[in-house]
């Protein structure tokens, strides 16, 4: 049986977790930035993934998963042989669109190639590819390998037998595909991410909490319960009688404290120092990428869990 390829083209910490979830589920995966070095550099810290994911039973053969990773110095010798290639490049419309341009001439006839934009639109730079039928937005949590939902945003071309192919692709190495039915800037994961940071933020800005405090309200409240279940479950299981009576109930408290929301408007300087200065005092600037592993760690045995679950 043929080991299926994946090409991962730009390698910062998406596409480094994109590599970590393909080899993960058996695939081979050739690793390709334009950076001198970076893919180099991504694929060391793939090799660390991996570990310390089997360390949790998440991996079953690290050495093996990494074994199948290999790092590419041309773009053209990344997408040989390619079942499946994902762009994770900066978030900029023309840059993308320039890259598209480029794997649409290089990947192989009918490879599907997948977009990481976290909120820019498909139609803003795959509209004039000439294989735009094959390439669509797959935007991943961060980091994909440990948070696995991946929004499958199709434009205005695609057809749902594609749209159903690149799912089904990306729910047989373990994410969680769901489909954005329409074209909205930042999808939904980052939509529903914005209403909560812009909130927290406006919360510091207006004299309401310190940073500190407000981070574990989240950790030790919304947190713990929307790390098993989403809003509506919550909705349907905090009244008697499920999400309806819930609604009737409650809804009206949502609609005013809604009405007081300060998620549109910029993000006071003051408020940025005070948040940052919460931060350093928390976690120094020295030992931020330890926490970051720290994070993925805890990732890591929480998903443990969950398959328990």
């Amino acid at each position: 049986m043929r080991i299926m390829r994946a090409g991962i083209i730009g390698t910062g910490l998406i596409g480094r977790g994109w590599a970590t979830a393909f080899a993960r589920a058996g695939w081979s995966v050739s690793l390709w930035d334009h950076a001198p070095g970076a893919a180099a550099l991504a694929l060391s810290s793939v090799k660390m993934a991996l570990d310390d994911m089997a360390s949790v039973g998440l991996v079953a053969d690290p050495s093996a998963a990494a074994a199948r990773i290999r790092v590419s110095d041309t773009l053209p010798d990344a997408l040989q042989d390619t079942d499946y290639v994902q762009e994770s490049v900066p978030e900029d419309a023309e840059i993308k669109r320039g890259v598209f341009e480029l794997l649409d001439r290089y990947a192989p006839a009918g490879v599907p190639i997948g977009s990481s934009s976290s909120s820019i639109v498909g139609s803003r730079f795959l509209s004039e590819i000439p294989g735009r039928d094959r390439c669509i937005v797959a935007h991943p949590a961060n980091p994909p390998h440990l948070m696995p939902v991946v929004e499958v945003a199709p434009s205005l071309w695609h057809d749902e037998a594609f749209v159903a192919e690149v799912c089904g692709l990306l729910a047989s190495i373990g994410q969680v595909p769901v489909v954005v039915r329409k074209e909205i800037e930042g999808f939904v994961m980052n939509r529903l991410q914005t209403a909560v940071v812009n909130e927290a933020v406006a919360l510091v800005a207006r004299g309401v909490i310190d940073p500190a405090d407000l981070d574990a309200v989240m950790k030790h409240s919304l947190g713990l319960r929307w790390a098993l279940m989403g809003p509506f479950e919550t909705m349907d299981l905090n009244a008697p009688n499920g999400f309806l009576d819930y609604a009737t109930r409650y809804g009206h408290l949502y609609q005013s404290m809604g009405r007081d929301l300060h998620v549109g408007e910029a993000w006071p300087d003051d408020a940025l120092r005070t948040i940052e200065d919460s931060r350093r005092q928390e976690t120094p600037r020295a030992e931020v990428g330890e926490r970051m592993r720290w994070r993925d760690r805890a990732l890591m045995r929480l998903m443990s869990l969950k398959d328990k679950l």
